[in-house]
Formats: structure tokens, sequence, C-alpha cells
């Protein structure tokens, strides 16, 4: 999803969130926004943990070649008491035209890493959110808003496709939707995807997921042999295996058989609620215990637990297929 917009005004901005991408295109935009008032704006990015408080100072000093600055402070939860201090010193006393953008994941190790946010916000900080886009809803909404920004239009069908044969890294999502968009006139739908991207949409993880939720193991290890042949990266099928389990698990307990009425209630495109009752058949909630399960393992394994990450998979493929029926 698409920071908020930033007024040129603000002496301090908080970039909240670890999504590299808005954190980018937030900072590129205060840098506009800068160079609009003075072409000769300065910009200097440091990294919170490689910066003392005397450096901050002569950062924001007037005493430098031009006034009108953007300093980027990179990993603000890594700020020390003595550096929060004077980040915050200067949201007190902000210098003339300097703009301070603080990039904060949200988090911290030390107490002044993490309190630094709420200071901010307190001494009037303009909030930028940035935060990762992992909910598959989040997810489709971005595609949604991308094709707007350059001026498209895209269908629901169109938006999963893209998804599916792209994966669910924001930049290469933001690079396809341009792409696409630009080849097809403007009206993107998944036809378009799908040429677009000559059939890679078959051989990604969601095809890999798609197989073994419905319980066709065979289907989805040959789905996952493609999809390691060709690149895809291993935290994308666990993702996207994660993301298929959790959704028959939604519509299990969801209940019922009406895909309009599940749509509403779940937020998701009706056609993609008809797909989900299909994939439910067959599901138990011990087996969907069991195959929530088997997905976190198999997250924490691609991310460096295990000593193979394609072995890994594998073995989650075949905990989801078992756990399909199970009712113990």
């Amino acid at each position: 999803m698409a920071p908020s917009s930033t007024t040129s005004q603000a002496p301090v901005r908080l970039l909240l969130g670890e999504e590299e991408l808005l954190v980018e295109r937030a900072v590129e935009r205060i840098l506009a926004a800068k160079r609009a008032e003075d072409a000769a704006a300065e910009s200097h990015r440091k990294r919170v943990s490689e910066l003392t408080p005397p450096e901050l100072a002569e950062l924001v000093s007037p005493s430098l070649f031009s006034s009108a600055r953007v300093i980027v402070l990179e990993g603000a939860q890594e700020a020390n008491a003595e550096l929060a201090a004077a980040i915050t010193g200067f949201a007190k006393l902000p210098a003339d035209g300097v703009v301070l953008v603080v990039a904060h994941s949200g988090g911290g190790r030390s107490k002044a890493g993490k309190e630094l946010p709420a200071a901010l916000r307190k001494l009037g900080a303009e909030v930028v959110e940035c935060a990762k886009v992992t909910k598959p809803a989040d997810r489709e909404k971005f595609v949604r808003d991308e094709v707007r920004r350059v001026r498209g239009s895209i269908d629901g069908e169109a938006v999963t496709t893209l998804i599916d044969a792209v994966g669910t890294d924001l930049r290469e999502l933001a690079a396809a939707a341009s792409q696409l968009v630009a080849d097809t006139g403007g009206n993107v739908d998944a036809a378009a995807v799908r040429r677009y991207h000559n059939g890679k949409a078959e051989v990604t993880g969601f095809a890999v997921a798609e197989k073994a939720v419905t319980g066709d193991r065979a289907g989805a290890l040959e789905a996952l042999r493609w999809a390691m042949n060709l690149g895809v990266p291993h935290v994308l099928v666990a993702d996207a295996l994660a993301d298929a389990v959790r959704t028959v698990a939604r519509v299990s307990a969801a209940g019922g058989s009406d895909p309009n009425r599940l749509a509403s209630e779940l937020g998701m495109p009706p056609w993609k609620a008809r797909k989900a009752l299909r994939q439910a058949r067959g599901w138990h909630s011990a087996g969907l215990a069991a195959a929530l399960h088997a997905t976190a393992e198999v997250n924490a394994d691609v991310k460096g637990v295990a000593a193979s990450a394609a072995y890994a998979l594998e073995r989650a493929v075949d905990r989801i297929v078992v756990a399909r029926g199970s009712r113990q």
C-alpha cells in the first residue's frame, strides 16, 4: 500500500515500518518536495548505528554550505539513549531549511530505540506508514493502487494472477504492474497477465500451494521442482503454502457454502471464495491445525533454520497433503 502523501513543511518525518520500497518512495518524495523549494538542497543518508550525537549536530548545523537539507537517518530503531535524545532535541527545535527523515522499523532492542517513534509523534513529527505488506488483501490493494498510479485499470482476477506469477515482492509487483499498463494500453486483465508472463503463473509457489491443499501430492511436488528450477525464491513458496492453508482455515471456520456471503464476510472476491470453498473440501479442524503448524515451521526453515530449504519445502508439502482429511 502506498504511503500517505507528505507536505514540504514538516521538519521531521517518521517513516515507520520495514517495507523498503515504501521507505524509498517516501524519501524520494520528500527530497523532490525540498528541491522544488530549493534546487540546491543537499541530501545526506546516515545509518543510526554509525552516527554519534555530535555528527548529527554537524549534519543539521546551519554552518554547512547549503541551508536547505534533507537528512535521512536509517535504522533509527538502533538508536541509543544519547542519539535518541539528539533526534528528539532537533524535533523540539528544528533548524531552518532542514528536514530530518527518521526511518524506523517500529521495533528496537533498546528502550530508547523502541520509544523513539512515540516521542517523535508527540513532538509533531509527520508519520508515513511503511509497514510490510503481508496480508493477501493488502497485497492485492497494493497492486490495484500501483495500476491506478500509472493511470491503468485492473480486474480482480488479473490482480491475483499477477501475484501468482510474480510473487509477493512489492518492488517486482510494482515493476510488473507498470509494464502491463504500458503494454496493454491501460486495461489489464488476467489474459494479459498470462501472455506477459508466458505461463510463469503455473510454476510459482501459488501453484504448488493450490495442489498441496487439494491433496495432489504428485502435482504439488512436480510444481515445486519446476519452481525451484526457475529460481522462484524458497521464501515465496513457503509464503504461498501458508497463505493457502490460512485461506482454507478461514473459509472452514466461517462455515456455509454461499461464496457471495463468504466473500463479503472474509473480504475476498466471490470467484476467490468459490475457489477456496472447493479447496476446503476434505479438511477438518485437526488437519488444519497440523497444516498450519507445518507452514509455520517451513517459514522458519527457509529463512535459515533448515540445512536444505528445498528439502524443507518438500517435507512441508508432504505434511500438508497428509493433514488433508486427517481428523486427529
